[in-house]
């Protein structure tokens, strides 16, 4: 895949492993884990999927004999073991319980279990995310900006979503929090903090889809930064001054990305796996 593709694909693993997270409740909820989500990541990072007893297996073999194995339930428990020893642990039939040496298996799970929950969803995110190139040429970064721009001349709305969505993730922006965001906006900044410890974005990036207006401003916001929050959020109604408008807001991403990099070239490097 093409170094575009790559972070996309990137972009839709965090996602998706930010919804099986978002789906897990605290022990007794009754929260159902989204498998959906979860069932996408593991096919990403080629988990094959075998249905033993009653248990949804998906395993992930390596030659060693001790197979990587996840059962799709609510616990979401990483095995290295077997299928055949996971069955017997999480669904034992009546002989092998009265067994002494599988009734301390069944009960104490510590010796083949290497991650639940939470856990387990991060080590996937993180084996599919390992599987990716972000190697990059220079033009490749360009072509985005181009890309962008065309977008945005055409309406189309999506493209240029899908191009601010790139560029957010090369160069570390996070989505502004729902209470700093205007109706039908796109809208991403750089994360910092305050001397007061205070979360704040900034520059940050605005796209009205209803109109179809892009802006670029450098100002940094917090939740309670209520005057540039009136400001921010006149800029997204086309009511306010920002630092740059329309295409050259894709030139100053091309730019910024670049600005520090290789001029021909390189390899991304992640800062963090799933930013929230």
């Amino acid at each position: 895949m093409s170094f575009r593709e790559n972070v996309l694909q990137k972009i839709k693993i965090d996602e998706l492993a930010r919804s099986v997270l978002a789906s897990i409740g605290p022990p007794g909820s009754g929260k159902k884990v989204h498998k959906e989500a979860m069932r996408e990541l593991l096919d990403i990072n080629n988990y094959a999927y075998k249905r033993k007893r009653d248990l949804d297996l998906y395993i992930h073999a390596d030659g060693s004999g001790k197979d990587t194995i996840i059962v799709m339930d609510n616990e979401l428990a990483l095995y290295r073991t077997t299928p055949q020893d996971v069955a017997m642990r999480k669904s034992p039939t009546v002989k092998e319980m009265v067994n002494i040496r599988n009734a301390i298996k069944i009960l104490k799970d510590t010796d083949v279990v290497v991650s639940r929950r939470e856990d387990t969803i991060r080590t996937v995110q993180q084996a599919c995310i390992e599987n990716l190139d972000f190697s990059y040429e220079k033009t490749d970064i360009e072509a985005m900006g181009k890309d962008g721009m065309a977008a945005l001349d055409n309406g189309y709305a999506d493209g240029v979503v899908e191009m601010l969505k790139l560029f957010e993730e090369i160069l570390g922006y996070d989505s502004l929090p729902k209470s700093l965001v205007e109706p039908y906006c796109h809208m991403a900044g750089a994360p910092g903090r305050k001397t007061s410890g205070e979360v704040a974005y900034g520059p940050i990036v605005i796209y009205n889809m209803m109109h179809n207006e892009l802006k670029f401003t450098d100002d940094v916001v917090g939740r309670h930064d209520k005057d540039n929050i009136k400001h921010l959020h006149a800029i997204a109604q086309g009511e306010g001054a920002a630092v740059l408008e329309g295409a050259d807001v894709f030139e100053k991403l091309t730019a910024l990305f670049l600005k520090d990099k290789k001029k021909d070239g390189g390899i991304y490097r992640l800062k963090s796996y799933g930013r929230a």
